[in-house]
């Protein structure tokens, strides 16, 4: 199929290919197809086979697990130029997750055969693929650490500082909006506390001025986010 705009410029801004020269992200872009979605389309599920990874270039996808009561929370939302579905051409098991379309969706997608292929070809690509499982890595630590050792607030603090790096990598923007439509049940999961006290939380970062709650969108204060994210137990 062909794509209708150069993806080696989303490449660029992918914390998987954004490291590479420009004529290894062609290579990469030269492996890609794109693939839409409508909202409410499942992407994949949990237990599927999975054999690519897709780079967001269009549109919002929800991860999530169904609970043993059968109830669908979502523990992570990804936009442009997120990647997800990234662990399929690293090994061979089955998702982990369900991915769905919250609205029209548009997808690069690699496929593992591309992905060894470039592996095989371009050392600069394995380098690269190597900082970005490091990387995950370091994120699912200081994830366990932030449950751990912080409390609630300098959880959602790192959260929102977290999405609004995502939105704005440049990191330039003083405040920056965030679509937040998920439940505060949702919430509590992300950050592994009890749904009211992310209710408790969420109040007290408004009160100090690090967010602003306006229906699903939730304005965030770089600056003070950051300080309150820096807060331990004994604050």
């Amino acid at each position: 199929m062909a794509l209708k705009a150069d993806p080696a410029d989303l490449l660029a801004r992918t914390p998987l290919f954004g490291g590479l020269d420009e004529s290894s992200r062609r290579a990469v872009a030269g492996e890609l197809r794109e693939a839409t979605y409508e909202p409410g389309q499942v992407i994949f599920s949990r237990g599927d086979t999975g054999s690519e990874l897709h780079i967001v270039s269009k549109g919002r996808i929800r991860l999530s697990v169904l609970t043993s009561d059968g109830r669908e929370l979502s523990f992570a939302h990804v936009e442009p130029p997120s990647i997800f579905g990234e662990l399929a051409v690293f090994d061979d098991r089955a998702r982990s997750a369900d991915a769905t379309a919250v609205n029209k969706v548009e997808t690069l997608t690699l496929s593992k055969a591309a992905f060894l292929r470039l592996l095989a070809s371009r050392p600069s690509v394995a380098e690269a693929a190597v900082r970005f499982l490091a990387g995950r890595l370091r994120n699912a630590d200081e994830q366990l650490e932030a449950i751990a050792l912080h409390p609630i607030e300098a959880r959602l603090a790192r959260f929102f500082l977290a999405s609004a790096r995502q939105k704005d990598p440049s990191g330039e923007s003083s405040k920056v909006s965030l679509a937040l439509p998920i439940s505060q049940s949702e919430l509590a999961l992300l950050v592994g506390a009890s749904r009211p006290k992310v209710n408790a939380a969420l109040g007290l970062l408004e009160s100090e001025g690090a967010i602003e709650r306006r229906g699903q969108l939730v304005v965030c204060d770089i600056a003070a986010l950051s300080g309150i994210g820096r807060l331990d137990e004994k604050d």
